[in-house]
């Protein structure tokens, strides 16, 4: 075991709050990133290269068919795991138990470690505004999205949020500080 204990967070390939979840994990100690495939795109997409984000984070990549980052959560390197943004895709990988991603992988990982984990699920109302590359967009998810979202809300050692306050408050940071931030 480690004398530093770090946040591992997962970010999916959502654009919905995603500059917002990274100026919340910058202003947290000693995180880890971990990185979906799509995230790595959707990334570059809404302007955050993957090269600055190795400046302030270690990063995990989705390469591989068996994820050997997950083997981190045995060592006891973390104290808890935060997903955000988390796809309708990714929760409903982890509502079925499917750990085929680096992301739901590490999901499932944490659940069997007994590590807990914070899940910002981006499909939370019949009726969202979300931010796309090219301004805000209304969003309308399906009804299996919401219901998969309240599945999740059962699981054991997680927590899910649908709100960035929610996600500020699960996490403890009592207010987004628009000067920390350098994304």
């Amino acid at each position: 075991m480690t004398d530093k204990i770090r946040t591992a967070w997962a970010i999916t390939g959502s654009g919905h709050y995603l500059k917002e979840c990274l100026t919340l994990a910058e202003q947290l100690p000693d995180v880890d990133l971990f990185l979906s495939k799509a995230a790595a795109e959707v990334l570059q997409v809404y302007g955050f290269p993957i090269k600055a984000l190795k400046q302030r984070f270690k990063i995990f990549h989705d390469s591989t068919a068996s994820a050997p980052p997950v083997g981190l959560f045995y060592e006891g390197i973390y104290e808890q795991l935060i997903v955000a943004p988390a796809t309708s895709n990714s929760v409903a990988k982890m509502v079925c138990g499917i750990s085929d991603s680096l992301v739901t992988n590490v999901y499932a990982q944490a659940g069997k470690c007994r590590i807990p984990s914070i899940v910002f699920a981006c499909d939370a109302a019949p009726e969202m505004e979300t931010e796309a590359p090219g301004g805000t967009v209304m969003v309308y998810p399906r009804r299996i999205d919401l219901e998969n979202t309240q599945r999740l809300m059962d699981f054991e050692y997680t927590q899910v949020v649908t709100s960035l306050q929610s996600l500020k408050d699960a996490i403890g940071i009592p207010a987004l500080c628009q000067n920390i931030s350098s994304f």
